[in-house]
């Protein structure tokens, strides 16, 4: 699960506003250890104000889904990964996240983001392969258990 969402160029986050409204979005990212990061970028937006850093500041949490599709059904595969989440205040681990983010994508080598930094860490990481045919979840003790 681990490598997959490691090599994945895009993934989608969910958060969840103080009201409970939901909130998703595509979203870039590079992974450190159990810890997902993200940055404000220089793509267009309505605003640098966004819903997702609202919502995290509001609750503390969110959900990454990393997945891949294919027409060949038994290439499909998906992880999930439920974390803790803040805003990233101390220079730094801003530093070491924007390290990551322009080693991944040669766009931010370009044009480093320079917005609000987000740290998800991992709680628990869920992901079903076709060529599994099953589930598995990993508990943040790294326990493995299939579903």
């Amino acid at each position: 699960m681990r490598d997959r969402v490691a090599a994945a160029r895009v993934g989608r986050l969910a958060t969840v506003s103080a009201n409970g409204g939901p909130h998703l979005v595509p979203f870039c990212f590079a992974l450190l250890d159990d810890v997902v990061v993200t940055a404000v970028d220089h793509k267009p937006k309505r605003s640098t104000s966004l819903k997702r850093i609202e919502n995290i500041a509001a609750t503390g949490r969110a959900c990454v889904l990393v997945d891949e599709w294919s027409e060949d059904w038994a290439q499909l595969w998906w992880v999930r990964l439920d974390c803790a989440a803040s805003v990233v205040e101390d220079s730094a681990s801003r530093d070491r996240a924007l390290a990551a983010l322009t080693a991944k994508y040669a766009q931010y080598a370009a044009t480093p983001p320079t917005g609000t930094v987000l740290a998800l860490t991992v709680t628990r990481w869920t992901g079903w392969a076709a060529s599994s045919g099953s589930a598995s979840h990993v508990s943040p003790e790294g326990s493995v258990y299939r579903v």
